[in-house]
């Protein structure tokens, strides 16, 4: 287990760019072979590259856990195919598309925005095989974009307030802390890419961060 530092195209907003289950990574074109082996050596992970829907921001538009990924409506076929090759993957039909955003999940249950479309809800009931519940972080709906959840933990913002604490905690049955990411930034998953084995951390991330995630998170 490990924690790295690591940027993506120069940005410390690695959580924007990639996604990451137990199992594989998804990374936009253009990154370094020598990177690319850095994530999937910290991560213990296979690494897919490709854009979804012709964007490089895959962690803000992709959303799942190990047993499936879901995709946006907007994912062009040859991308799916390439993601495919490495997971189970699902198209989610809704007009909502910054997945990533709007859930936060792991192997044991999700968490969403209070106004996830039914395609979402559905898509997270059936096809991830978990419970979903509704649910804000700070008093605001970006859920997936305020936390990032792992099979040994979770993160969230310090806006938090102990009831919706509570309520992912359940949700997601793991531990959860609040930190934040990047020297300050609430937006947890912005700074994060981390499964149950290790995690890739934004570089503005200070030491008292690095050990909340490490903590945190178990790696």
């Amino acid at each position: 287990m490990a924690v790295i530092l690591a940027d993506v195209f120069g940005s410390p907003n690695i959580g924007v760019y990639c996604f990451c289950n137990e199992n594989v990574a998804i990374v936009p074109p253009g990154l370094t072979n020598r990177k690319m082996n850095q994530f999937a050596e910290t991560l213990g992970v296979d690494v897919c590259k490709t854009t979804v829907g012709g964007s490089t921001l895959v962690g803000a538009l992709v959303t799942g856990n190990s047993k499936v990924i879901l995709v946006p409506h907007i994912i062009q076929e040859y991308e799916l195919e390439r993601i495919r090759e490495f997971s189970k993957v699902a198209v989610v039909d809704s007009l909502w598309t910054a997945l990533g955003n709007v859930v936060l999940a792991n192997d044991f249950g999700a968490v969403m925005h209070p106004e996830s479309p039914d395609e979402i809800v559905k898509a997270l009931n059936s096809k991830l095989g978990v419970k979903a519940v509704k649910a804000k972080i700070g008093a605001l709906p970006f859920v997936g974009a305020l936390g990032i959840a792992t099979n040994r933990g979770a993160i969230l913002s310090p806006s938090t307030v102990e009831e919706e604490r509570s309520v992912v905690q359940g949700a997601l049955n793991v531990g959860v802390e609040l930190s934040t990411t990047n020297g300050g930034v609430p937006f947890v998953k912005s700074g994060i890419l981390a499964n149950s084995k290790g995690a890739v951390v934004g570089p503005l991330t200070r030491g008292a961060e690095l050990m909340q995630v490490s903590r945190a998170l178990g790696v």
